[in-house]
């Protein structure tokens, strides 16, 4: 059992005006077996979520708790938050010049575990997980995605969600770049990870379409940085079909 809980989340970031706030009070539970996708127009403050949970520096929490299985998570290091089950696959992962794909999976693995895998059974490991990708076993001598394409990247995110096993996964815009074979491709990684026994999922996306191969048990429109409705399969059909439009001027109206 895993559960990560969210409750009225405040995050500003510094701009060239002051510190500028984000989120607006976030309530949020994710648990085990359960996949959320966070739907939003661009600037609503999804991927201030995700990067949030995940520690990153550039982001100040001003208020809220983020706990996971009941252990404070905003008091945690970056590494600690991996080591207690985080992941975060970034909309644009950066390149690592100089360190190959099999180098930079087994020093993550070796940190969350504690001890190196055995490398026999993790050079076969990381094979299948490339495999399952369709990436080719050559990829793991590469440049950590320096030179790769949009899909390689992504791909190569879940095949770390895969070898990491966490207990949550943080999915910022997944989908972004993919063409149509890479999304199904994508997908099924995720798929496969949220069929797992205590896994949980957040998926950040702008469209639909990673949802005809992810199926969400629930959906969450972010505008303004705050949720503006929840519901299930169904509220992403009607995003589809309508927009976020109505929930823009809803807001705007609020703040008038």
């Amino acid at each position: 059992m895993s559960t990560l809980e969210i409750k009225d989340l405040h995050v500003t970031v510094e701009t060239e005006d002051g510190a500028k706030e984000i989120l607006k009070g976030v309530t949020l539970t994710i648990e085990d077996g359960s996949t959320h996708a966070i739907m939003g127009p661009n600037g609503s403050g999804k991927s201030t979520l995700a990067y949030s949970i995940a520690g990153h520096p550039k982001y100040t929490i001003t208020g809220g708790t983020v706990t996971l299985d009941g252990e404070d998570v905003l008091a945690m290091s970056v590494d600690e938050r991996a080591r207690a089950g985080l992941f975060l696959a970034m909309q644009y992962p950066v390149e690592v010049p100089g360190v190959s794909v099999s180098n930079f999976l087994r020093t993550a693995k070796t940190a969350l575990d504690g001890e190196s895998p055995k490398l026999r059974t993790w050079v076969k490991d990381v094979n299948g997980a490339l495999e399952k990708m369709n990436l080719d076993p050559t990829f793991s001598a590469r440049s950590v995605n320096e030179g790769f394409s949009g899909g390689e990247k992504k791909r190569h995110e879940i095949a770390q969600l895969d070898l990491l096993d966490p207990k949550v996964a943080l999915l910022d815009e997944i989908d972004s770049g993919l063409d149509i074979d890479a999304l199904k491709v994508v997908s099924d990684g995720i798929n496969r990870f949220a069929e797992r026994d205590g896994k949980g999922v957040l998926l950040i996306t702008h469209y639909t379409r990673i949802l005809r191969y992810v199926k969400p048990d629930f959906v969450h429109v972010f505008v303004n940085g705050r949720i503006a409705e929840e519901g299930g399969p169904e509220l992403a059909d009607q995003l589809e079909a309508e927009g976020y439009d109505k929930y823009i001027k809803a807001d705007q109206q609020e703040l008038v």
